[in-house]
């Protein structure tokens, strides 16, 4: 499953260098009158998109009982890690075409960008520590900094929806998603509390 799953978390990658490579050979693109702009946000979606599959591994596995499921979520949790990286990167490229001071005033006078950045700076230890030597070395408290997924989540989720200027619905289905998600999570403690 593990090579089946990598090679798929490729394609949206492929996609993008193809469009890019189209754009600039001059050749038919899906990458509109702002290019960059459709980059950035096509990473964006993606990040997000990994980020909620990663979160569907318990819920798929739990509900079906199909514990080999459960192997593949450190690989799409990375690969949600590196189209948040992409982008970023491709927003410092594209849109502040490298200009790194204008991109420090946007994280301090733009708030959708500050809880976006906010949620790239919860993504790195979470990917750093996704290794077996690290998870050996943190144990229990390993499963504690990964909870950090559980913050994470809402601040894509309110970076999406403050980035949204006129039609919602993409930002509507995955907040409804993502609320599902962290529900799911959550029923345990209600029990108990309950």
């Amino acid at each position: 499953m593990k090579p089946v799953v990598f090679a798929a978390g490729l394609l949206p990658l492929g996609y993008c260098i193809w469009q890019v490579v189209s754009l600039s050979l001059g050749k038919t693109h899906q990458l509109g009158a702002d290019p960059g702009e459709a980059i950035v946000l096509f990473n964006g979606e993606w990040a997000l998109r990994f980020l909620l599959l990663t979160l569907c591994v318990t819920p798929v596995r739990q509900i079906f009982r199909w514990p080999e499921i459960a192997r593949i979520r450190r690989m799409l949790g990375l690969f949600c890690f590196t189209y948040a990286v992409l982008h970023v990167c491709s927003y410092i490229a594209f849109l502040l075409e490298f200009q790194f001071s204008d991109l420090f005033q946007d994280v301090l006078k733009r708030p959708y960008i500050t809880v976006g950045f906010t949620a790239l700076m919860g993504l790195i230890p979470l990917a750093a520590t996704s290794n077996r030597w690290m998870v050996r070395r943190l144990k229990q408290r390993w499963r504690t900094l990964h909870r950090l997924i559980y913050i994470i989540l809402p601040l894509v989720l309110v970076h999406l929806i403050w980035l949204t200027r006129s039609d919602y619905t993409e930002a509507i289905v995955y907040s409804v998603v993502g609320a599902l998600l962290l529900a799911y999570r959550l029923r345990p403690y209600l029990r108990r509390s309950g």
